[in-house]
């Protein structure tokens, strides 16, 4: 078996904190038990460009419980934990190519890797696989059956490659389910971003103005807990809708050029190029902390800091100080990269249970389906969105109310009226 990690050493540490992951991964667990008893993915080549945490290593553990031969690569040069890594090696025998703060040759080497699995089925987080075996590889397009997308920046690219009729098999967005945005892109984002914030910086949170760049759901969740620390949370956006729920919400809301001005820590959630750029560093005040935690490492334009700064140096493990003629420090976190995994460990395994639940069910459901779908980008069926939540809740210990045969009649109804 050919692979290419860190140190296999790191097995045993791995798989303890995979164990622990897993006690929170219920609606996994679930799936898992059933997959081993059916099979519903035998003999079918699964590539998975993801981020490789504990919460990925159970989701792998499912998809070859349920018999795919799963190959798995970093979807980011930071994201990797190492261990994890070596646990799939040695204890599952699953080809890892992932290395953390590998470079960017590297990266596209073991995205080449899983290629070279020649897929049947993809599974993606950004979209990096996909467009890339369109791009390089389209001998493989006719054995690839479909695929899924966990983040919303990969939904984005999908979207637009299947508007060029470019696409050529149906992938599901798994990141637009319910049970994955509302709760993982929120409650997932908003703790693991402000967890990598704090242990990349030992900052302070309260008191400082706060600036999130963006007001999806991930923007939202981290407003909501820079809040709850007692930051003065400020947000920016271009979408005059979001503006005005973030305005409701309770939160100042002015464009970034102002937010430059005042803002003491600042983090892009947009999945867009250049959201802080030059004309913002050359008014941010000295001593600024700027992150991301959009997926890809664009959103800060760090080429033009390179190019203002007189010095830079690397002052903690995830912070780089650059120094600006005029004697300003302004700091980046963790290279640009998804600061919630280059400095912190991801979402907590609570959250992803539900959104690998997503994953693992939609693949089931692709191998069963894929010939009736043309190539797109589709919606999880609802039923699976609504499943999920539904076993979350019972693994919460939560009940709720059923609807009496009388309620139904009257919801279905047109004839009932005032």
């Amino acid at each position: 078996m050919e692979f290419d990690i860190k140190n296999k050493e790191l097995a045993d540490g791995g798989r303890l904190r995979i164990e622990w992951a897993e006690r929170d991964m219920p609606v996994l667990r679930l799936i898992k038990e059933r997959f081993a008893k059916e099979r519903p993915l035998d003999g079918v080549r699964v590539s998975c460009c993801m981020h490789v945490t504990t919460e990925t290593a159970n989701l792998m553990k499912t998809l070859q419980a349920g018999g795919a031969d799963v190959v798995l690569v970093a979807s980011n040069p930071l994201s990797t934990q190492d261990d994890v890594a070596a646990s799939l090696v040695v204890h599952d025998e699953i080809p890892v190519y992932a290395i953390k703060g590998e470079d960017n040759v590297t990266y596209y080497k073991h995205l080449k890797a899983a290629i070279a699995h020649e897929p049947h089925m993809t599974m993606d987080d950004g979209c990096d696989l996909v467009s890339t075996i369109h791009r390089e590889n389209r001998e493989l397009l006719p054995n690839i059956i479909g695929g899924t997308e966990e983040t919303t920046t990969g939904v984005i690219r999908l979207r637009a490659m299947a508007a060029d009729k470019a696409l050529n098999f149906p992938v599901f967005a798994v990141n637009d389910a319910m049970t994955k945005h509302f709760f993982d892109n929120r409650y997932g984002t908003g703790q693991s971003t402000m967890d990598g914030v704090i242990r990349a910086t030992n900052a302070l949170i309260a008191g400082k103005n706060f600036v999130v760049g963006g007001y999806g759901w991930c923007a939202r969740g981290l407003a909501m807990r820079a809040r709850g620390f007692g930051a003065n949370v400020i947000v920016t956006e271009v979408d005059p809708m979001k503006a005005l729920e973030a305005v409701m919400d309770g939160y100042r809301v002015i464009p970034m050029i102002e937010a430059a001005k005042i803002g003491d820590i600042f983090i892009t959630l947009t999945g867009d190029i250049n959201v802080v750029d030059k004309h913002h560093f050359e008014v941010m005040k000295d001593g600024a902390l700027v992150g991301n935690s959009g997926h890809f490492n664009v959103e800060i334009n760090i080429p033009a800091l390179e190019e203002m700064a007189v010095s830079k140096r690397r002052v903690r493990p995830f912070v780089d100080e650059y120094v600006m003629e005029d004697g300003r420090r302004l700091h980046i976190l963790g290279e640009g990269r998804l600061i919630n995994l280059a400095a912190a460990e991801g979402h907590p395994a609570s959250v992803m249970d539900m959104s690998f639940a997503n994953q693992a069910l939609a693949g089931e459901y692709m191998k069963k389906h894929a010939s009736e779908l043309e190539p797109n980008v589709y919606a999880v069926p609802e039923d699976i969105d609504r499943e999920i939540a539904r076993l979350k809740l019972e693994a919460m210990g939560v009940e709720i109310d059923v609807l009496t045969e009388e309620q139904e009649v009257y919801l279905n109804s047109w004839t009932e009226g005032t």
